[in-house]
């Protein structure tokens, strides 16, 4: 498996494009993106656990269970949540305004063939006549699939501040498969999953059964476990598409094939999931939590969601503050048994390791040398549950900064 460019335009058979139509008023920005293949694809969804549903996850979950889709269309600037039944209608009305002006190889694409995302401020109507008015400039701008994976990665940004896209290739058979992704998500994120807009391809001959079990295990070890605010956003959708273009020995069951496919999606889900969590609103430093040694992977997971989800955990972070003794509270706290007395923590970074608690006491260090450590922008909270179980997860969050309140203290203006 390897890296490669072009994000969900790598893999064959897949344009993209993004324009501005003016859904919020006040930004100049792209907020209208489409991805389309150039054939009928199977489909695979995740989808918020929020109680309360965006317009466009009822439609997109109606339109996913179907198996199979030819494109995505998404706005910022809108979440067209909590808007009744005038959002029902207006997310339906996206995918029909893309269906109708879209053909793949097979033919006419039907508005069920087409799903919908949106992201922004909630309980706000959504335009849908800007969105109508800018539709011709959308699917005209699919011409230039050279630029198409960035711009409708920044057609999808909402508080971001850098692109979060990728793309990987692996063999399958002895014939070359391509992943591409993009996501968003900046605030309202904690799982299940982070407040997120996420849109995969692959040309792997894969079946909607196969590519929906790589995509929930991929979601499991990457965006579910991203932490940035403790909050669940009311939008969050995950999406993958593959159309067979790359004409590998059909993956239908488990075995050498899927595991090739379900670990370079995980590693490409991996590297988005590190980069939103960096992007974190207001963050000064990227967050990882380990934790090792619990009865289970699935403990470790809880014991390290724990952590990164913790207030003071975080503004320590900012401070970097090596307050060992939140660490161990918040694992206190989770829903995990463990042996206090056989924990140990260590702070890292590229400026070094420190082990700054030892079988659930204090370990002599050099405060000064902490310090240093816990101020790169990417630091790491090792924790060794020492009760012999081979159980192991990672988190991805950041710290809690001042900016963060000043960035959602005015979010709707």
């Amino acid at each position: 498996m390897k890296e490669i460019s072009g994000g969900v335009c790598a893999p064959r058979g897949f344009r993209a494009a993004g324009v501005r139509c003016g859904i919020k008023a006040s930004s100049q920005k792209r907020d209208l993106a489409l991805i389309v293949s150039d054939k009928p694809c199977a489909a695979a969804g995740v989808f918020t656990t929020n109680r309360v549903q965006a317009a466009s996850v009822i439609v997109s979950r109606e339109h996913a269970a179907a198996g199979t889709l030819c494109a995505v269309i998404a706005n910022s600037g809108n979440a067209n949540a909590c808007t009744g039944e005038a959002g029902l209608q207006a997310a339906r009305r996206m995918a029909s305004l893309a269906a109708e002006r879209l053909s793949v190889s097979g033919g006419p694409v039907s508005a069920g063939q087409v799903a919908v995302a949106s992201t922004g401020v909630i309980g706000v109507p959504l335009p849908i006549d800007v969105v109508e008015q800018g539709i011709g400039g959308l699917v005209a701008a699919l011409e230039h699939s050279a630029e198409g994976h960035d711009a409708a990665l920044e057609a999808i940004m909402t508080t971001d501040t850098r692109k979060k896209g990728g793309a990987v290739e692996t063999e399958i058979g002895g014939v070359t498969v391509r992943i591409g992704g993009m996501v968003k998500g900046s605030g309202m994120i904690h799982p299940n999953m982070a407040t997120f807009l996420g849109f995969i391809t692959t040309d792997a001959d894969i079946s909607r059964d196969m590519l929906d079990q790589a995509l929930r295990r991929a979601a499991r070890r990457s965006f579910n476990r991203v932490t940035v605010d403790g909050d669940c956003s009311t939008n969050d959708t995950l999406l993958a598409l593959a159309n067979g273009e790359a004409r590998n020995p059909p993956v239908e069951t488990g075995g050498e094939g899927y595991e090739a496919f379900a670990s370079a999606l995980e590693s490409l889900c991996v590297g988005l999931a590190r980069a939103m969590a960096r992007d974190g609103e207001g963050a000064s430093r990227l967050m990882t939590v380990t934790v090792r040694g619990a009865a289970r992977e699935d403990d470790a997971e809880v014991l390290a969601k724990s952590v990164a989800s913790s207030s003071l955990v975080k503004a320590a972070c900012f401070g970097a503050d090596a307050n060992w003794g939140r660490v161990l509270c918040a694992l206190g706290y989770a829903s995990v048994l463990f042996d206090p007395g056989a924990v140990s923590v260590r702070f890292a970074s590229s400026a070094g390791t420190v082990l700054v608690c030892e079988k659930g006491g204090p370990a002599a260090f050099s405060e000064e040398d902490a310090a240093r450590i816990l101020s790169q922008e990417e630091v790491e909270i090792l924790v060794d549950i020492e009760g012999g179980g081979q159980g192991a997860a990672s988190v991805w969050g950041c710290d809690l900064t001042c900016e963060y309140v000043r960035i959602n203290g005015d979010y709707r203006s």
